[in-house]
């Protein structure tokens, strides 16, 4: 996966989903499908390795901008307005990269499974502003991140909202570790239970 992968994948939920969702719908929140990620409202739209699906309908990736797509889908391209200083940088006439977008998604997809074993009362979210799915539980923040400026790779965190101090808290928000060393779901909630016991000493 490349940072242009990032970028673009992060693109896609800002400016083609989660904008034209918060216009029409007043929620900028996403979710984790098996298959990629997709609105909660309207308008009703996915995201895949390869594809965006609106209306039923399958436009490729591939040799697409971002502004391209969302015509297709027939909504407005843009990010949400007004509600965030940061975001994903891309701008609607970016060309969409698909290179590695297997791993972005996989990483996801591993993130929202070991989020619903951590908690059944709390939906996991994907959030377009930093583009990771995540919960908050007792004032700690769960997640995985397909990585950013900080961890150039997909990690799994835990982030108390009070700083903990001992060795398990290895970055600034908290704990991060890469999900390639935690190996599939039962690694990343492993994960996240240390974090819990932890946050809680």
């Amino acid at each position: 996966m490349t940072n242009e992968t990032r970028r673009s994948f992060h693109g896609l939920a800002e400016l083609v989903l989660a904008g034209p969702q918060h216009r029409r719908s007043g929620t900028i929140r996403l979710r984790v499908t098996p298959t990629g990620f997709a609105t909660v409202a309207e308008p009703d739209l996915a995201v895949e390795a390869d594809a965006l699906v609106a209306g039923g309908r399958r436009f490729p990736l591939k040799g697409q901008t971002l502004a391209d797509l969302a015509t297709e889908a027939d909504v407005e391209v843009g990010a949400p307005r007004d509600l965030y200083a940061d975001g994903s940088g891309a701008s609607p006439g970016d060309l969409v990269v698909t290179d590695g977008a297997a791993e972005l998604l996989g990483a996801l997809s591993t993130g929202d499974a070991a989020l619903r074993r951590l908690t059944a009362d709390v939906t996991p979210v994907l959030w377009p502003e930093h583009f990771d799915v995540g919960v908050s539980l007792d004032e700690v923040n769960y997640g995985v991140s397909p990585g950013d400026s900080g961890i150039d790779e997909p990690y799994a965190y835990v982030g108390p909202w009070k700083p903990r101090e001992g060795a398990f808290w290895n970055v600034s928000f908290g704990a991060a570790v890469p999900v390639r060393d935690l190996g599939d779901t039962a690694g990343v909630f492993a994960f996240f239970e240390e974090g819990r016991a932890r946050a809680a000493e």
